[in-house]
């Protein structure tokens, strides 16, 4: 059973970098042929795909927010992470990192971390 987990600041200021690390139990983030990405909520709205990171440590980012967002990885302790730069109040969301296998949906989710950016 794969298990993800998020975690990092809940509170992240005006301007700031929000920095959030997933921490994956139960199967490796290189194994084939698997991405991994990042996805928020923000309060009374849907999901908004943020980016992904793949088996081989390619990157993907939403053309929206691809100039303040990277994504990168840590094999040796199975976790990938997620930065997004210059966020002002409307990066505040519930961030998840999740699994996909190439096929149909998603079939990992964390259970998410709630970020809010204020001052």
């Amino acid at each position: 059973q794969v298990q993800l987990q998020e975690s990092g600041p809940g509170l992240v200021k005006p301007s700031q970098t929000l920095s959030l690390t997933c921490t994956v139990s139960g199967g490796s983030i290189t194994t084939n042929y698997y991405y991994w990405h990042w996805i928020r909520q923000p309060p009374g709205k849907g999901l908004e795909w943020i980016g992904d990171i793949n088996y081989s440590g390619s990157t993907y980012y939403n053309p929206c927010l691809r100039s303040r967002t990277s994504i990168s990885r840590d094999t040796s302790k199975n976790q990938f992470s997620l930065q997004l730069s210059y966020v002002t109040p409307e990066a505040t969301a519930v961030y998840y990192c999740a699994r996909y296998s190439g096929i149909g949906d998603i079939d990992y989710w964390g259970k998410g971390t709630k970020v809010t950016v204020s001052s």
